[in-house]
């Protein structure tokens, strides 16, 4: 494993993963359609048959810019939650520290989507009063994903949780809502790809020949690389599987990176 202050070069982008901590989700959801009797295999479990999810974020420099994909779920838990996922402690900021930035420094924050793991750390508590985590940062997500945070129908609530945040962000005015495809930079863009949700993006990175993805959850854990297996809350598995059919397609054939943001043992796959 490359070491997380040194970066990850692709092209001219270093990339960065970075831990938010982690947090602990069934089993089961987390595997979909996968039986416990294969997956038991290669997954710890406690005595909740809850596994350990990683929030393994990444963090991209470009020349001029420092752009953080996704947040964790941030230092606001609930009692409730804790007893749900037993989350460790909010760890981004000081992880960001050991590669030379602080909370002022980003100008960028992209969400993949906006379930509470990835998008909690939006706001954070300072002193006692929320404060948006990265004040003078962009934050950037699909208006399909901004819609349905806002508004969650009964089968989204569990997901989507916190509205205060999204107000916060909303007064703020540091946001930025996309409708499809974006170019970032020109070796930096998101796709939109729906799948795990309705307004689920995906990050690519291309840059003097090399590639990359942060896939978010279209490709969460090692064991989502086989195209029938995704998570329990993803909306539409086809979508889900198709989008992952294309980009390891191409990664295969271009030796690229795939990050992976819940895996506990791995930050990350070379293919060569």
């Amino acid at each position: 494993m490359v070491n997380e202050n040194q970066g990850i070069e692709v092209g001219k982008v270093k990339c960065f993963p970075v831990s938010a901590g982690t947090w602990w989700g069934d089993g089961g959801a987390a595997m979909g359609v996968l039986p416990k009797s294969l997956w038991q295999k290669f997954l710890e479990t406690d005595e909740k048959n809850r596994i350990q999810f990683a929030l393994n974020l990444l963090l991209i420099q470009t020349d001029d810019k420092n752009i953080l994909i996704d947040t964790g779920i941030g230092n606001k838990i609930t009692e409730k939650q804790k007893k749900i996922y037993n989350p460790s402690e909010f760890v981004l900021l000081k992880n960001l520290q050991k590669i030379g930035l602080n909370r002022y420094d980003i100008n960028f924050v992209v969400l993949t989507h906006l379930h509470f793991d990835h998008a909690g750390g939006i706001v954070s508590i300072f002193n006692e009063k929320k404060e948006l985590t990265f004040p003078n940062a962009i934050h950037i997500f699909q208006s399909k994903e901004w819609e349905i945070a806002k508004n969650p129908d009964d089968l989204n609530k569990p997901g989507y949780s916190f509205k205060e945040d999204l107000q916060l962000l909303e007064e703020s005015g540091n946001y930025q809502l996309i409708d499809g495809n974006y170019e970032l930079s020109p070796e930096i863009k998101l796709e939109l790809v729906a799948g795990h949700s309705e307004g689920s993006q995906m990050v690519r990175i291309e840059s003097e020949g090399q590639i990359a993805y942060y896939a978010g959850d279209i490709i969460c854990f090692e064991s989502h690389l086989h195209p029938g297996i995704s998570t329990s809350y993803d909306i539409c598995r086809k979508d889900t599987s198709k989008v992952k059919k294309r980009i390891l397609k191409e990664l295969r054939e271009r030796k690229g990176i795939l990050f992976l943001n819940h895996d506990v043992k791995k930050t990350f796959i070379r293919f060569n």
